[in-house]
C-alpha cells in the first residue's frame, strides 16, 4: 500500500478528466459526478499537500455519493419536459378524432382506415360506414364508441 502514499493532486485531476471523458461514451449521467468528485479531491489535495490517502478516498466517496444523490433529487423535482410527448406513441395522436369504419365491428372487433393505415378497433358492434370516435388506445388498437 506504499504506492497510495505517493498519490499527488494531478493523479486525481487526470482521473477526473478521464471519468468525465468516459461520461461522453456512457451518457448515463452518473460517471460525470464521479469525475467531478475526483477533480474536487485533486483541488483539495493541491491546497492541502499532506492530505493522507485514506482521507482522499473518503472525500472522493462522500462527494460522489452526495453529488449523485443531489442530482437525482434535482431531476425528480425538475423533470425534463418533452416537446413531443407522443412521438413514439403514434396511436395517441388519434384520441378524440372521428373516423368511418371500413369494416364492421363484429364481436367487439373491427377495422378503420386512417390515411394509408388500417387500424384494429375495439368497441360495440357497429356496421361498416358508421362514424366512430377514438376514446382510448389499447396497445395497437383503437377503443371506439359511436360518434
Amino acid at each position: 500500500m506504499e504506492f497510495l502514499d505517493q498519490i499527488v493532486y494531478w493523479h486525481w485531476l487526470v482521473l477526473g478528466v478521464l471519468l468525465i471523458g468516459a461520461e461522453m461514451l456512457d451518457g448515463s449521467g452518473h460517471v460525470i459526478w464521479l469525475g467531478l468528485s475526483a477533480l474536487l479531491v485533486g483541488i483539495i489535495h493541491w491546497a492541502v499537500p499532506g492530505l493522507p490517502w485514506l482521507a482522499q478516498i473518503i472525500i472522493f466517496a462522500m462527494a460522489s455519493i452526495l453529488s449523485i444523490y443531489a442530482w437525482k433529487a434535482y431531476k425528480k423535482a425538475n423533470p425534463t419536459v418533452n416537446e413531443f410527448p407522443t412521438l413514439n406513441r403514434r396511436g395517441s395522436n388519434y384520441v378524440d378524432r372521428v373516423f368511418t369504419l371500413s369494416e364492421p365491428i363484429v364481436d367487439g372487433v373491427g377495422k378503420v382506415k386512417v390515411d394509408d393505415t388500417i387500424w384494429k378497433v375495439e368497441g360495440p358492434d357497429l356496421s361498416a360506414g358508421t362514424k366512430v370516435k377514438v376514446v382510448a388506445i389499447d396497445g395497437t388498437s383503437f377503443v371506439v364508441e359511436a360518434a
